[in-house]
């Protein structure tokens, strides 16, 4: 279809696809982030980044998560050593702050795959942050704390300055 392929180059030029994602070969587009989504997007960035750090791992905003045909765009990542190119096959830990309609939840199975120990979710509407551990099953599990990071839910739920 020239008309959506148009419209998604449109898309690129004007620099907002950065949260497009594609799903087993499916494009999704992504709308721009709300402002609350950026203010505990950013909150939870600075509460993260000396734990990070301290940890020895690598932090990178949104980032493409898998290959061209199969890749997801978390709002954080914090890796093992620093990731270059383009897509990056797999992260320590990844960060989804949830905006309306979005499927921060399905991507659990994705994350899995690609070797993601742990999750963190930010829920402005609910203003909360879980945590999650990846199981040798490949499951999640909510955990109270971060076996990477050396902090609890529970402390940087508190430190966030919610919108």
């Amino acid at each position: 279809m020239p008309e959506l392929t148009d419209e998604l180059e449109r898309r690129r030029e004007l620099g907002q696809d950065l949260h497009d994602e594609v799903w087993e070969g499916v494009y999704w587009v992504a709308p721009g982030r709300g402002t609350p989504h950026a203010i505990v997007d950013d909150e939870l960035a600075a509460a993260l980044r000396p734990h990070a750090i301290a940890a020895g791992l690598t932090g990178t905003g949104i980032f493409n998560l898998g290959e061209p045909e199969d890749y997801r765009v978390p709002d954080h990542g914090y890796h093992r050593g620093v990731p270059t190119g383009t897509y990056v096959p797999a992260a320590a830990i990844v960060v989804e702050i949830v905006s309306p309609d979005d499927r921060s939840w399905e991507k659990f199975g994705f994350y899995a795959a690609h070797g993601v120990d742990e999750i963190v979710i930010a829920d402005p509407e609910a203003r909360t942050v879980t945590l999650w551990q990846r199981k040798p099953t490949g499951e999640y599990d909510e955990i109270p704390s971060s076996a990477l990071l050396g902090v609890s839910a529970h402390e940087l739920t508190e430190t966030i300055a919610w919108p």
